[in-house]
């Protein structure tokens, strides 16, 4: 049996290095699996290798959703062995959805690299998130208690191609309300993060050990969904705000898109002046000298204050949902050093 990830752990910082160890050759030995060519682009995008396949050791990301896998199996009674398949699926499905979102977006870098589309094309980067996606399925199927898993990533991954249908949508309309926004980054995000700890849940159910019971499923699928949505709102923010050098993406790339984000929907739904005048620069396309305005108008218009107010609600939501679940201890503070993270980071 492998070693708890939540053994003696401090730190968000111990939770995730943990997971990557324990994660990273069970999703290596699945993606080994593909076909050479959707092989090869998932490979550089989980920054294993350069474009040649040359090895290297780029930013693979946080294995932020493995974790809560992990540790809500742990805290319901089972053990990360049996979780790891789940696990590694929940991954693939994130990365699928971040390869697409690339393509749709147009960004051009991802984790301070160039992204998959950008290097390999657009219709073999769509190609490539494709294979991922059916992969997770596979990977799950084999897990040797699939039905009621694979029924739960199946309605999460509608919910987030629902999500991110919205969030397209939203860049064609001018009158998208904070309601509307909300439910898009719930089905966008927090529908991964919420099955993520239900798959965990779920792993540990039948196993010796094991204790889940149906409240203990549900509650924990809503402290994902509320860590899932606080994560969001936070990446909306670092879309406007954050560091080049730390996000590895562009500086003001949500409002070079005129994305309809969190912060920017509570600024233009605010009543306010400034309000006003960034509903009137989003009307047309933004030039590079505009997007410091932009950010500026938003934040006078209140959506920034009202995105970190929403966070600290939405972590508060979804600590008090993690203690009604009644997991172990460990796995539980593990849990909650990891919401606190999401809602609180600089990339």
């Amino acid at each position: 049996m492998t070693e708890p990830v939540a053994e003696g752990v401090r730190t968000a910082a111990e939770v995730l290095a943990r997971t990557r160890d324990l994660v990273e050759p069970a999703l290596r030995h699945a993606v080994d699996t593909l076909p050479p060519p959707m092989r090869r682009m998932a490979g550089y995008h989980f920054g294993w290798w350069d474009a040649r396949e040359r090895p290297l050791r780029a930013d693979g990301g946080k294995a932020l959703r493995p974790a809560f896998t992990l540790l809500a199996a742990e805290g319901a009674g089972g053990d990360a062995d049996a979780a790891l398949p789940a696990a590694v699926a929940v991954e693939l499905v994130h990365n699928f959805s971040l390869i697409h979102d690339d393509v749709m977006d147009g960004d051009a870098v991802r984790r301070h690299r160039p992204t998959v589309w950008n290097v390999f094309g657009r219709s073999e980067a769509i190609l490539a998130g494709d294979s991922l996606l059916t992969l997770a399925f596979a990977v799950l199927a084999g897990s040797g208690r699939p039905a009621a898993g694979v029924r739960t990533l199946a309605r999460c991954v509608q919910s987030l191609l629902d999500g991110q249908s919205a969030d397209l949508g939203f860049e064609e309309r001018a009158d998208v309300s904070l309601g509307e926004c909300m439910r898009m980054a719930e089905g966008k995000t927090g529908a991964l993060f919420g099955c993520a700890c239900a798959l965990g849940a779920l792993q540990a159910a039948g196993l010796p050990g094991g204790a889940t019971t149906t409240e203990q499923v549900s509650f924990l699928r809503v402290f994902g969904e509320r860590v899932g949505l606080a994560f969001q709102i936070v990446d909306d923010l670092l879309g406007i705000w954050g560091d080049p050098a730390v996000t590895g993406k562009p500086v003001h790339s949500d409002l070079r898109n005129r994305k309809k984000s969190l912060p920017v929907v509570a600024a233009l739904t605010s009543g306010t002046p400034a309000g006003g005048a960034l509903a009137a620069l989003y009307r047309r396309p933004l030039a590079p000298a505009d997007l410091p305005r932009a950010a500026r108008l938003v934040e006078e218009a209140g959506g920034r204050a009202w995105s970190l107010a929403r966070v600290d609600d939405l972590l508060s939501e979804a600590l008090e949902a993690l203690r009604s679940a009644e997991l172990a201890p460990g796995p539980a503070a593990g849990l909650e050093a990891l919401a606190r993270l999401a809602a609180d980071r600089d990339r």
